[in-house]
């Protein structure tokens, strides 16, 4: 049907070789997962990317993830196997500078055939949503509905704890609106390699931007009266989400999870704690609950999940909306919102 779709490639290694041989079986019935030559083979660098091929693309898509459930993406490693899905695919779909291993492959192995979110939707700067910050990042993003922050007071130790300078954030998936625009794209892309399904894919993109669109009104009509506006989070993951609702983000560590607090930074984060009346102290699903918990202990606040939905669980039956509304039930719970 299409002869670009889904590039094969013969495999010269007899190990290779003897691979193809004992799961011949299994790929004449499609037991392997892999497209099949009528469909677009597109590899998703993580999850919140992987589910907007997937709603955009389809029957009309075999999606690969290269990011396995249950899993932190930051550092992802990849095997041979999956650097070769890399090279394989009619479409690879990744952010630039999220993942570093995801970056050398497509450098090396994808040709014209990635899309970069990145070119899509700038970056915020990795401080925006915080504590320290002057909504400089909201530039880039031009809020013409209203939802521009207001400028916050400076607290430069907390902006030193942030991110090194020049440092972005990667989680725009956490700003519906944006998030819409990166599905845009992405079908428009879609259509360029598979113009057969180029009006499924734009049909399919503009109903996920009208449920995108609905869930921004959920998440404004019901983050607009709080009693308070300052969210303690675990990492710097939710920048999007505060510039958008015009919260206050004071995060624990930077933009990586698995980076560990100072001493310092916790006694300044429980001052914050205690100075704005948190209730609640957030952790994350991929990652130990365990500081999050030893600053409830210390301020007398409970915890519960802010997820910042770089992967889901395993054993997970939810989908990217199911979890934005668990966040806001949170979120709504935690700041007193009527």
């Amino acid at each position: 049907m299409h002869s670009h779709l889904f590039r094969r490639t013969v495999a010269t290694t007899a190990g290779a070789l003897l691979a193809l041989g004992g799961t011949a079986a299994c790929a004449q019935d499609g037991g392997d997962g892999s497209a099949d030559d009528a469909t677009v083979g597109v590899v998703a660098a993580f999850y919140p990317l992987q589910f907007l091929a997937e709603r955009i693309g389809g029957d009309a898509v075999t999606v690969n993830g290269l990011a396995p459930p249950g899993a932190e993406p930051h550092d992802l490693e990849l095997s041979p196997r999956q650097v070769g899905e890399v090279s394989d695919a009619d479409l690879v779909v990744y952010l630039s500078g999220f993942q570093p291993a995801v970056d050398a492959a497509v450098e090396q192995e994808a040709g014209d055939h990635a899309f970069d979110v990145v070119e899509v939707e700038p970056l915020l700067d990795a401080t925006d949503g915080g504590h320290s910050h002057d909504h400089d990042g909201a530039d880039e993003h031009p809020e013409e509905d209203g939802h521009g922050s207001e400028e916050e007071p400076g607290h430069e130790d907390e902006a030193d704890h942030a991110e090194e300078t020049g440092a972005k954030d990667p989680h725009l998936w956490l700003d519906p609106t944006r998030f819409a625009t990166v599905g845009d794209a992405l079908a428009e892309r879609l259509a360029a390699v598979d113009p057969d399904h180029a009006a499924d894919y734009t049909e399919r993109a503009a109903a996920l931007r009208t449920e995108l669109a609905a869930l921004d009104t959920e998440y404004t009509g019901r983050l607009a009266d709080c009693e308070r506006r300052e969210i303690i989070t675990s990492h710097a993951a939710f920048g999007y989400l505060a510039v958008r609702y015009q919260l206050d983000q004071i995060a624990i560590t930077g933009l990586s999870p698995e980076d560990e607090p100072t001493p310092q930074r916790l006694a300044e984060v429980i001052e914050e704690a205690r100075e704005h009346q948190a209730t609640t102290i957030f952790f994350e699903t991929l990652v130990s609950p365990s500081v999050a918990e030893t600053i409830a202990d210390e301020t007398g606040a409970e915890t519960a999940v802010l997820d910042p939905i770089e992967g889901l669980q395993p054993d997970a039956d939810g989908d990217y909306f199911s979890v934005m509304h668990n966040n806001l039930n949170n979120l709504t719970a935690a700041l007193g919102c009527s």
